[in-house]
């Protein structure tokens, strides 16, 4: 008698998904307002449990990330190496948030999303406003005056700073620093094993994310916002189908449908969560475990890239730009989307990826062209799904871009990528 074969977490997160929005809809449409219906299970039971396994995941993030950068520091050895891995991660970021502002821009200016809007129809909430940051203190801010401190905020950039100066360090003392060596390696191991028990909960708190999402916000939130999300939607399949996997074949010759289909796990859970923190480890154990990639590129490259490289994020500002200047009836000239440009892709550098964060660094790219801030509250009651949706392009940017320089480094196992390959 054959055992019958389980289903595998990737499996279970993608079914949840389906369950949850096939759920949430259903309690938007079917089910009158009632105590219990938003009290007890929307903003009792969905809401617990969503936000719980958001908190479990989230906790992990910062010791995580600081022992893998530090252990991935270790293990990449000298500085020179280092130095030439950090330098090509950080110039494919840059080159793909570039590539996907101008992506969003020109498929603005085709679709022209705020030409014939009724702005009744909008419900306009308040937005809030970035504060703008010099590029000269964009890039001071990396530096952490109290380390430990930078830890307990979690301030992502000043903690990469910090672990790999340290890691450096450690592989540069060699067996003079071979106890702190073993703690940090050690430590690093139980985080993952913690990792994979929370983990365990995914499919449940996908599902109750989800459910909580489509019960609140439905299909007729979207109607007056179609073009908009259209425009946005568009965008990041381009950039994710088009742009990442063009860069996949060229740069590495790995098929992109073998990748899709391992990464498509990871992409579902990034939407579910709407947090590229949170998919952090669940990324690096993905690459590692189904495509191959050393840990000692990926440890250092995803939460690198889960704090720089905001592709998703840049797309849904470049169309909200053309979106909120049309709204406004106020014409942009070819300076200015130069400008929209430059200033998106610096402010995905330190941006957290935390849900919602688009839209507060949405408000400097509004500011540095002139168009009214105001904008973003015309937006912001259809955001939740495009975070969902932008968060899944972030982290299959990351996760390309990694591919690509562990690559270069010869540092992937292509038998790895190769088995359980089942494409018709």
């Amino acid at each position: 008698m054959t055992e019958k074969r389980k289903l595998g977490l990737s499996t279970q997160i993608f079914i949840s998904l389906l369950i949850g929005a096939i759920v949430g809809l259903a309690l938007y449409y079917l089910v009158p307002a009632s105590s219990f219906k938003d009290d007890v299970l929307v903003g009792g039971l969905f809401y617990f449990v969503g936000n719980g396994f958001i908190r479990c995941m989230q906790m992990l993030v910062v010791p995580l990330v600081f022992s893998s950068l530090i252990c991935g520091a270790m293990s990449i050895g000298d500085s020179k190496s280092l130095g030439r891995v950090g330098g090509k991660i950080i110039l494919f970021y840059l080159c793909t948030t570039a590539i996907a502002i101008s992506v969003a821009l020109a498929i603005g200016s085709l679709i022209n999303p705020g030409i014939g809007l009724d702005m009744e129809l909008i419900e306009v909430a308040q937005p809030t406003v970035a504060e703008a940051t010099g590029v000269v203190d964009t890039f001071l801010n990396i530096i952490p005056v109290n380390p430990v401190a930078s830890l307990s905020a979690g301030s992502m950039l000043q903690i990469i700073f910090f672990a790999i100066l340290l890691g450096v360090i450690l592989a540069k003392q060699g067996e003079k620093a071979d106890t702190i060596i073993r703690f940090f390696t050690q430590f690093n191991d139980i985080m993952m094993d913690m990792t994979v028990l929370v983990m365990k909960i995914a499919p449940a708190g996908v599902f109750c994310l989800v459910a909580k999402t489509f019960s609140e916000i439905g299909f007729n939130g979207f109607l007056p916002m179609i073009k908009y999300m259209l425009g946005v939607v568009l965008g990041l399949a381009v950039q994710c189908f088009i742009v990442y996997m063009l860069m996949l074949k060229v740069f590495t010759g790995i098929s992109p449908k073998v990748f899709l289909k391992k990464f498509s796990s990871v992409m579902g859970f990034a939407f579910s969560t709407a947090t590229s923190n949170a998919t952090i480890p669940l990324s690096i154990e993905t690459l590692n475990k189904k495509l191959g990639v050393s840990k000692k590129i990926s440890s250092f490259t995803i939460p690198l890239g889960a704090t720089i490289n905001m592709d998703g994020t840049a797309i849904m500002q470049g169309v909200a730009v053309i979106f909120v200047a049309q709204a406004y009836n106020i014409p942009l000239t070819p300076t200015d989307y130069l400008v929209v440009i430059f200033t998106a892709t610096m402010a995905s550098i330190g941006t957290a990826g935390v849900p919602g964060v688009g839209l507060i660094t949405l408000s400097m790219v509004l500011v540095s062209v002139g168009l009214p801030v105001e904008g973003i509250g015309l937006i912001m009651g259809i955001d939740r799904i495009l975070d969902m949706t932008r968060t899944a392009v972030n982290i299959t940017g990351d996760a390309v871009c990694t591919m690509i320089v562990a690559h270069q480094e010869k540092a992937i196992n292509h038998d790895i990528i190769m088995q359980d390959v089942d494409i018709i």
